[in-house]
């Protein structure tokens, strides 16, 4: 069996886990990507620049950018949509950007009205202007491993999509199992396809664990060389109110598994613990993880 010696861990939480959460002050999200620094993660998305009319929690993103502490060695990240948002995120001073597109038809027609391809072929000009600015961009696809509307996605499909974003200068490519419905022979089938168009180094997996397979479905993409993996503090995403759904796979319980697999990732455990505790205070819950539930139990 073979394994990764490093693991780089991308820090999702701000961005993707608190775009669900109602109400989060500016206040709270700065100090939560503050601590998570602290506690030794390298990448964090800190904020996203699409319309606040679609999302209006992350309205303050230029705020938070301006507020967090920068440290040396630390990609502070954003999601933008378009060349409006890379405008925004460009002002902001972000360090990389993001795009995405899905590997389901269905989903791409039903969430912004266009295909997949005619969806990738809008980040042309963001591409050529974050390139101009020297900005490194991550390409994501959502619905790998299946979609709500239209259940099983043909790995070919997630192969095309991918390699297409490569081609356009994303740097890495983060297949994300949106739904969280993968398993880990799934993960495995629907990296080998990708793996045939796109050089394993290239990728990070972002699971989510509606079905509780995250941590099995990362160990899979491990066995096969991927060593870049998305998760979020506390386990936030997901919307607490929709049935069965559930967020991104926490960050504390991909640590934990790491640690027990020997493989180095460079955060500090502990620290990252309390950073999800000081969050979902804010959020006035408990944390999404039971490594981090442990660790509270054990005070």
């Amino acid at each position: 069996m073979s394994l990764p010696s490093k693991v780089r861990i991308v820090e999702v939480g701000p961005r993707d886990g608190l775009q669900n959460e109602k109400q989060v002050s500016t206040d709270a999200k700065v100090k939560l990507v503050n601590d998570l620094a602290d506690a030794g993660l390298t990448v964090i998305e800190t904020g996203s620049f699409v319309s606040p009319k679609w999302v209006p929690q992350m309205a303050d993103s230029s705020d938070v950018f301006a507020a967090v502490t920068r440290k040396d060695g630390v990609t502070y990240a954003a999601l933008t949509p378009n060349v409006k948002g890379l405008e925004a995120a460009i002002a902001a001073g972000a360090s990389e950007v993001a795009v995405f597109g899905a590997a389901s038809e269905s989903f791409s027609q039903k969430n912004i009205n266009c295909s997949i391809d005619e969806s990738l072929e809008r980040f042309t000009p963001l591409m050529a202007m974050a390139k101009e600015h020297g900005l490194p961009v991550r390409g994501y696809v959502s619905c790998v491993l299946g979609c709500p509307y239209e259940g099983d996605i043909d790995v070919a499909q997630v192969a095309h999509v991918a390699k297409k974003l490569l081609d356009m200068g994303c740097y890495e490519i983060s297949l994300g199992d949106t739904v969280g419905v993968g398993t880990p022979m799934a993960v495995k089938a629907m990296l080998e396809a990708v793996t045939t168009k796109v050089p394993v180094e290239k990728l990070a997996v972002h699971f989510h664990d509606t079905y509780g397979q995250a941590l099995a479905n990362i160990f899979s993409a491990l066995q096969l060389g991927v060593a870049t993996v998305d998760s979020a503090v506390a386990g936030l995403g997901g919307c607490p109110y929709a049935k069965g759904a559930s967020g991104n796979v926490a960050t504390e319980e991909l640590v934990y598994m790491l640690n027990g697999l020997g493989i180095e990732h460079g955060v500090d455990l502990n620290k990252l613990a309390q950073a999800g505790w000081d969050i979902s205070d804010a959020l006035n819950r408990s944390p999404n993880s039971k490594v981090s539930l442990a660790l509270k139990a054990q005070q």
